[in-house]
């Protein structure tokens, strides 16, 4: 029988069901991530309205200037993750150290990673914006969490997502065994399963790249985005498009529904050195999804869910997507960096 329309509660308690009786927490867990994206998705939806669009006036631990929406989910996403003793302690983009559950409390096994709100610079222009979320593990929840405990590869994940808000607010999930898309029923106030197994094509002809850093990309990424362009006329003999939303969910989803390649590569820039997204709350839950549907995901050099992270907000080059598209531009760093 067919898994569409089931609502993501129910989805998730069969899934885990299959493979572990006793991941009533992570289900759980995973429950509070939806009702806290139901209310990010109403704040996003009335933003202009109730007048908490725009720039606020504080900077993240990035020193980027924070939209006031940036502080609002951020802290929507706390209250939501406090209270049900699913988490040992989180950490969020927006805030600079761990953020720990209060003493009086429970604490659960798990620690949780999150972008509040991705792509923030384009709420005012009424673009896509979304939640990204990375579970892993907490190896000892006895004591106060400490950084080493979520300085963890991606390999160790055992749950990411992302919710996008658009004309239709989504929630896009993997466990580790495929990926699942689910739609917010408005009528009922519940996702609801409407993409099951979620597959990246492997060949594509649509690139997503900020085209305006092209002077300061290495040779390799100059190369795979010339011939891209020089469609039918070049070596590729085929015609590709250029999408390029600045919102990391749009972007991604865009992926998963017909491929593609997404590229936020390193480049010469001095504040960007170390690549542009952070490794914990961006690069890590998108890697994990992207390659459970198919594709693959990579710096250039590495394997971005092999890198053991050194920071809470390590930044690394991201390029993603369809898995021939990703192989050749990994090829291209291969002989770059032999000759």
């Amino acid at each position: 029988m067919s898994s569409i329309g089931k609502s993501i509660n129910q989805f998730i308690s069969e899934q885990q069901n299959k493979t572990d009786s006793n991941s009533d927490d992570l289900s759980g867990l995973i429950a509070d991530i939806a009702s806290a994206c139901k209310k990010i998705a109403h704040l996003v939806n009335r933003s202009a309205i109730t007048g908490i669009g725009g720039a606020s006036a504080s900077e993240n631990v990035q020193g980027e200037v924070q939209k006031k929406l940036d502080i609002i989910t951020n802290d929507v996403m706390v209250e939501q993750l406090n209270h049900h003793g699913h988490l040992a302690a989180m950490i969020s983009e927006e805030i600079e150290d761990i953020i720990q559950i209060p003493e009086h409390l429970p604490k659960g096994k798990y620690l949780i990673a999150f972008d509040p709100l991705d792509g923030s610079s384009n709420i005012d222009i009424n673009i896509s914006v979304g939640t990204i979320f990375s579970i892993l593990r907490c190896t000892d929840a006895s004591r106060e969490v400490r950084s080493d405990d979520f300085l963890q590869a991606g390999t160790e994940q055992i749950c990411a997502g992302f919710c996008v808000y658009g004309p239709t607010t989504m929630m896009i999930l993997t466990m580790g065994n495929g990926v699942n898309g689910f739609t917010l029923d408005s009528e009922i106030d519940e996702f609801v399963l409407t993409h099951p197994d979620m597959t990246i094509p492997e060949d594509a002809a649509e690139f997503a790249v900020n085209i305006s850093n092209q002077r300061f990309w290495e040779t390799s990424v100059q190369r795979y985005i010339d011939e891209c362009i020089q469609g039918v006329d070049g070596d590729r003999e085929k015609n590709f498009n250029m999408r390029w939303v600045a919102s990391m969910v749009s972007d991604v989803y865009r992926i998963l529904i017909r491929g593609g390649i997404f590229l936020y590569p390193l480049d010469t820039k001095s504040a960007n050195s170390s690549g542009k997204l952070r490794l914990m709350y961006e690069a890590n839950p998108m890697s994990f999804i992207v390659e459970q549907a198919g594709g693959l995901s990579t710096t250039g050099y590495q394997r971005i869910m092999d890198i053991k992270p050194t920071d809470l907000h390590q930044r690394v080059p991201v390029i993603l997507g369809s898995k021939n598209e990703v192989e050749r531009i990994i090829r291209y760093h291969q002989e770059d960096k032999l000759s």
